[in-house]
């Protein structure tokens, strides 16, 4: 259905009612489209429908800011009235995105196909013309294993520390130290309660995107990390992870304590909780992993989510390489 093509044009799908576009006031002035419909009540209806679905709530709230700021925009544009003015709304729209905030491809991309999503969920078909941007498809960034090391070894206890601080850090190392050997998202993490896991098998059942539930691996060194830190911790609530009022952590806490140690590690690259994922990914391929193993640890749906690993590691594609030309 393309409402672009006369000056009065229809919006939705449903022929029994339609809405006249553009729309008048009793004074015989055109309404501009933010009081034609009420986009507050769409977002809220839209954002419901998301949960109900079960998007993870970073989604639900990423795209959530991404409406929002669509809508701000257009709404303190003047002279949108109707689905031609709205389109020429939302171009100009994402080029001030790119031109005023230096946003990447993938960003321009996310917040072409959410704003469509929206607008279509709603029956409202202003961008159907509108095609998708091509995304950047960029090499997940990961560390090397030395790297991983230094990072984990800059949690340091100490004797001059306090019982609150020792406890702290000794929970911060864990952390890393699982981060690395799980895979784990972030948001898997922070979720994580003690009853998930399996000391004698050394597994833990994680529910992650979509609710859906995988089984992933740990080794004999962190479940011996995991051990000692609960007995130490000697807290009642059921999360694995918390802070010393005995909440669960925030991710944000957990990215700025990696960050923090990144630092004092020395390590010039960015570190973030799925820098880490990607590291555990990428060492496993090079350590002669099975992709599809791989795959089922991520909780990837698609095989070629994953797949991206193997052009991560030229180190060892080098190291071929220069062996077969020996």
């Amino acid at each position: 259905m393309n409402i672009f093509s006369t000056e009065e044009t229809y919006y939705g799908t449903r022929k029994d009612s339609p809405v006249l576009l553009p729309s008048y006031n009793e004074y015989g002035d055109k309404l501009h489209i933010k009081d034609v419909f009420d986009f507050e009540e769409m977002l809220e209806n839209y954002i419901i429908e998301m949960e109900i679905r079960n998007y993870s709530e970073n989604t639900v709230k990423t795209y959530s800011s991404i409406i929002r700021s669509m809508i701000d925009y257009m709404s303190s544009e003047e002279g949108v009235y109707d689905g031609r003015k709205f389109l020429a709304c939302f171009k100009k729209y994402i080029r001030d995105l790119k031109k005023d905030q230096d946003v990447s491809q993938n960003y321009i991309y996310l917040n072409t196909v959410v704003c469509k999503k929206f607008l279509e969920f709603n029956d409202i078909y202003f961008l159907e013309d509108v095609q998708n941007p091509k995304r950047t498809k960029s090499l997940p960034k990961s560390l090397t294993e030395k790297e991983v090391k230094s990072l984990i070894d800059a949690v340091q206890i100490t004797d001059e520390d306090s019982e609150l601080k020792k406890k702290a850090k000794m929970r911060d190392k864990v952390i890393l130290e699982f981060l690395y050997s799980t895979g784990l998202r972030i948001s898997e993490l922070v979720k994580l309660q003690k009853k998930d896991i399996d000391f004698d098998e050394r597994t833990i059942r994680v529910r992650g995107k979509g609710e859906k539930d995988r089984i992933v691996l740990f080794d004999e060194n962190t479940r011996d990390l995991i051990d000692n830190y609960i007995e130490t911790q000697n807290q009642k609530s059921e999360y694995l992870f918390i802070n010393k009022n005995g909440r669960k952590l925030t991710p944000r806490y957990v990215q700025m304590m990696i960050k923090e140690y990144a630092e004092k590690a020395g390590i010039k690259k960015k570190v973030t909780p799925h820098v880490l994922r990607h590291s555990f990914a990428t060492h496993l391929l090079k350590n002669g992993v099975d992709i599809r193993v791989i795959q089922q640890l991520l909780g990837h749906s698609s095989l070629s989510t994953t797949q991206i690993y193997t052009n991560v590691d030229m180190d060892t594609i080098k190291s071929v390489y220069d062996h077969a030309r020996e």
